[in-house]
């Protein structure tokens, strides 16, 4: 097989998300951007994660509105369709066909060259392909934008039984009858919520609390909406052996507490690693599989030179692709602001070159039935991180514009305000459709507003964006 040498400005190691980003933001500043690509052009985030699982999720949500509203209720006299559910989900990934994505990148002016890369050296990636090796040779920089790959836990049988991760959740042709799903995250929740919803018998096995990275009370919500949709929830287990005689057969999970769970298919959502194994860090001086210390503008500590940068689920700072797409935008103006010579190693903190909001207010949504919308500290954080703080809650259900949207409309939701400084610095909401709450909640945590400003932000009424009104409220504004 051949073996090629090309010389380029940039070559950004991914083209999901994140990688897309970089290079077009990199790209805009005049440098010239090769992108590598192992699988798909769009990352995982277009096909096997954000967009096909809350495809999934979208129909079971209206439905489940529409029969809490007297009217729209007596009108619901089916079941979700799941063939037009499971086509739907298929028509957002375009069929996993990545051509549309590609022709995007030869629109933006961007490189492309596919096959697996790994570095070779300072500033060189070598990527195998079907058609022989090319050898890249990056005059600025290099991005790793690899992502993140699914962890098994170490339990007996649980590799051999060949279990779902979230790709194969995602792109399931069939809904099985038995659902068993390992973990307590928002992957586990959404998808035991989504074919729940599609008709398989789901049991949760959760090694501590629901959703423990929020605070406490979303968890407890989504628990009880979830048995409420004949999920088999149970805290405290996690598997001790796995046992599948026959692929494709039924799965059997012993837990450590003596129970066992039959199911048809054995999802294992129980989180991600940086993919930095067999990327070649051990040729610039890293460790192969190790994990990556990264500034804000997306440099690689413990390199010499101001080349190589990590970005995204890679770089270990925060798995969401928007978070992820934000810290790219800064890394590819960072990149071009160094080769014209406008930036060294450090940059100011808030400006263009600099992921800061990394560190201070990252926004999420468990696009659950309620939502989970959080941004910022958790009130256990703040106090661990010495702020005097106040927690003020409010119920959701209490807003004229919540009673509109349901009739027995459950949600909560929560600022941890900074009394030193009279600003908000974490805020919770649980209910359903709270999604569109949480940008509000954003913008104040990342423009410091004081709370006495924040008042004159008047809420529309009757919208559930009234919550801020009584949140305040009760706060004593």
């Amino acid at each position: 097989m051949d073996t090629r040498e090309r010389d380029t400005d940039v070559v950004v190691v991914g083209a999901g998300a994140v990688g897309e980003n970089v290079a077009d933001r990199a790209g805009r500043t005049g440098l010239e951007v090769v992108v590598v690509e192992d699988e798909l052009v769009g990352g995982e985030c277009s096909y096997w994660a954000c967009m096909p699982s809350k495809a999934l999720l979208r129909p079971g949500q209206v439905l489940a509105g529409a029969r809490r509203l007297p009217g729209a209720a007596e009108a619901v006299t089916g079941e979700l369709d799941t063939a037009a559910v499971l086509a739907r989900r298929t028509s957002f990934t375009s069929g996993w066909d990545d051509s549309s994505q590609a022709r995007w990148l030869e629109s933006a002016g961007l490189g492309l060259v596919r096959g697996r890369a790994r570095l070779a050296g300072p500033r060189r990636v070598e990527v195998t392909g079907e058609d022989g090796t090319t050898v890249l040779t990056a005059r600025r920089a290099v991005v790793l934008a690899t992502g993140s790959v699914p962890v098994l836990p170490d339990v007996p049988g649980l590799a051999a039984a060949n279990p779902w991760t979230s790709r194969e959740a995602t792109s399931a042709d069939a809904v099985p009858g038995r659902l068993a799903v390992v973990g307590g995250g928002t992957v586990a929740v959404e998808l035991a919520q989504a074919y729940a919803r599609l008709g398989s018998r789901v049991t949760l096995l959760v090694r501590s609390a629901l959703l423990g990275k929020e605070e406490d009370f979303a968890g407890d919500l989504v628990a009880d909406a979830l048995r409420d949709d004949g999920v088999d929830v149970r805290l405290g287990v996690s598997p001790a052996s796995v046992e599948r005689p026959r692929a494709g057969g039924e799965v059997t999970v012993a837990l450590d507490d003596g129970s066992r769970v039959v199911a048809d298919e054995l999802l294992v959502a129980t989180g991600r690693r940086p993919a930095t194994e067999g990327i070649g860090l051990e040729t610039v001086g890293l460790e192969d599989g190790g994990g990556l210390d990264v500034d804000d503008t997306g440099l690689v500590a413990g390199v010499e030179g101001e080349w190589l940068h990590a970005v995204g689920d890679v770089s270990g700072r925060v798995q969401l692709t928007h978070q992820g797409k934000y810290e790219a935008r800064a890394v590819g103006d960072a990149i071009g602001a160094r080769a014209r010579g406008e930036l060294g190693r450090e940059a100011p903190a808030w400006s263009r070159y600099a992921a800061t909001a990394t560190r201070v207010a990252t926004p999420q949504v468990t696009f659950t039935d309620p939502e989970v919308a959080s941004v910022g500290l958790r009130a256990a954080e703040a106090r661990e991180r010495g702020l005097d703080v106040r927690v003020v809650d409010y119920a959701i259900s209490d807003v004229a514009g919540a009673s509109l949207l349901a009739d027995g409309y459950t949600g909560k939701a929560r600022l941890v305000v900074d009394e030193s400084r009279h600003v908000v610095v974490g805020a919770t909401f649980v209910g359903q459709d709270v999604a569109e709450l949480l940008h509000s909640a954003t913008i104040a945590i990342v423009g410091e507003v004081p709370l006495e400003r924040l008042w004159h932000a008047v809420p529309s009424y009757p919208t559930v964006s009234e919550v801020w009104l009584r949140l305040l409220e009760t706060y004593g504004l």
